[in-house]
């Protein structure tokens, strides 16, 4: 079994592997940054990884999938609070510009967004 698409372990991660945007490569396309997972013992199947910028991208379109697919920038005060502490769970401000993507996309200034994060951290 050569491909990696052919490999149990492939299509038992392929939930987890669409949930994070990674995608699973044949081991003889594998670069040094892929993470190779092994399967009884031997290298199986190779990971690449999403670069940050898009993982943003994905936890935004995820944020917008958990509130019935309406855009974000759409949705009232309150759910807007509870997107950016999903968000910060996420880790979604410690990518570069997260706080300046994460306020455009829900239609706020970066003052809001930090206001909505220091809200957080009181409570």
């Amino acid at each position: 079994m050569n491909d990696a698409s052919d490999h149990p372990l492939t299509a038992a991660l392929k939930p987890l592997l669409e949930a994070v945007g990674a995608t699973a490569v044949d081991l003889s396309e594998a670069r040094a940054e892929d993470v190779v997972l092994e399967w009884d013992g031997a290298p199986a199947v190779a990971v690449r990884l999403p670069h940050l910028g898009s993982a943003l991208d994905r936890l935004l379109a995820e944020m917008a999938r958990q509130f019935d697919g309406r855009p974000l920038a759409g949705l009232g005060r309150t759910e807007k609070q509870r997107v950016v502490a999903l968000l910060e769970e996420r880790g979604a401000f410690t990518v570069r510009h997260g706080v300046e993507t994460v306020a455009s996309a829900l239609g706020v200034s970066r003052f809001t967004v930090y206001n909505y994060l220091n809200r957080q951290e009181k409570s």
